[in-house]
């Protein structure tokens, strides 16, 4: 199993702590890494575009001459779509372009991204995560007395409204309880800090 230090959050350890194989101890799957993380790419997509077809666009309800006799292509509306300012043909139109991977996957890619952490040294376990008020500066601090000078998230058992308010204007900073670790904001922060309680949430979860 593999084993990690504990700190506090004045950035001395404190101990240590064995980790799931399971779940912290896999060798990650890239392919899967990368399905998962497309799918929240698309996920977040908020596919609202729109443009107008003949019958949506203003105008065009007179025929712009007679069928015959003038020499001309047979034309019924000046908003067809070979016109200037017709409808557009088979254009954006709003959808959702979210998809799910199967249940298995989606743990799969997650185990895969806690691993690839731990592999890298990129994960940080405390012993404890909690502030009496919200102070911006105070977990700056903690911040600095865990040497993280690039970007982190932040993972506690429960959402924690003090901590949450602390980080939101930490630039490069973003907090998340256990139940909402996903695999894009794993990959896309440098550093995990996860405290000891949400370790174990986490395992129990995912074993």
């Amino acid at each position: 199993m593999p084993k990690v230090a504990v700190y506090n959050i004045s950035g001395a350890q404190v101990g240590e702590v064995e980790l799931s194989e399971t779940v912290f101890g896999i060798e990650p799957n890239t392919h899967v890494l990368h399905e998962a993380v497309v799918m929240q790419q698309a996920s977040l997509r908020q596919g609202t575009h729109k443009v107008k077809t003949r019958a949506e666009v203003r105008g065009g309800g007179r025929k712009p001459w007679k069928q015959k006799g003038t020499g001309r292509a047979r034309q019924g509306s000046i908003r067809s779509p070979q016109w200037k300012g017709g409808g557009i043909v088979f254009g954006p139109t709003p959808r959702s372009y979210g998809y799910k991977l199967p249940k298995k996957v989606r743990r799969l890619a997650i185990k895969s991204a806690l691993s690839s952490k731990v592999l890298d040294n990129d994960i940080i376990v405390l012993d404890q995560l909690s502030l009496a008020q919200p102070k911006t500066k105070e977990f700056a601090a903690i911040l600095k007395n865990l040497n993280v000078d690039r970007k982190a998230l932040v993972v506690t058992t429960a959402f924690d409204e003090n901590v949450a308010l602390s980080t939101r204007n930490i630039p490069g900073v973003k907090f998340l309880s256990a139940e909402g670790l996903n695999v894009l904001d794993v990959l896309v922060y440098d550093k995990l800090i996860i405290t000891k309680e949400a370790v174990s949430k986490v395992e129990e979860v995912f074993a």
